[in-house]
């Protein structure tokens, strides 16, 4: 009985290498310096739920992806839920934030889905500048430079081993599309 407890533990701490990945590729500064994704608390979600997408896409090949996937939403969302305490959010306010939160990332990841799986490049950079940009008008040169890191994210998760995956270490491109 208690080897299942060790094993979701060792699952628990596996995802959250892949967190970390996520969460610190997130928080390149060429997406802000370069690019003009907004270097605010909502840029920077956007940004966040970019690559979760992206890593979910990737781990919707693996079986029993549905809890890695679940796991990887409880992980980002309880360090999100950390960091608006921090920011000094109060106790009673920080439920109903996070409930905001999680709609928008699920109803992000659909529009990025969406978009992605159309294959039409026009609606990948409509998604994205509505879901990442926000409030900002991007360049035309910002977005398809973003569309373009899309595509090359999702093929080099698409060739990283799940057990690679799973450890973080995934050799993200950079937004200008070289490695």
């Amino acid at each position: 009985m208690f080897g299942v407890f060790r094993r979701r533990a060792q699952e628990r701490q596996a995802v959250a290498g892949l967190y970390a990945a996520i969460a610190m590729q997130a928080r390149e500064p060429v997406f802000y310096a370069d690019l003009g994704v907004p270097d605010t608390v909502d840029g920077r979600f956007d940004l966040l739920v970019l690559h979760a997408w992206m890593a979910m896409h990737r781990l919707d090949a693996e079986a029993q992806s549905g809890q890695i996937k679940q796991d990887l939403f409880d992980a980002m969302f309880a360090h999100l839920d950390l960091t608006l305490r921090e920011m000094g959010a109060q106790d009673l306010g920080v439920g109903r934030r996070i409930k905001r939160m999680a709609d928008g990332f699920n109803g992000r990841c659909t529009t990025f889905r969406e978009a992605w799986l159309s294959g039409e490049p026009a609606k990948l950079q409509d998604a994205l500048a509505r879901n990442v940009f926000g409030k900002v008008t991007p360049t035309p040169e910002a977005l398809a430079v973003l569309a373009r890191y899309v595509g090359d994210s999702i093929g080099r998760l698409t060739a990283t081993p799940a057990a690679a995956l799973m450890a973080g270490q995934i050799a993200w491109p950079t937004p200008a599309g070289g490695a």
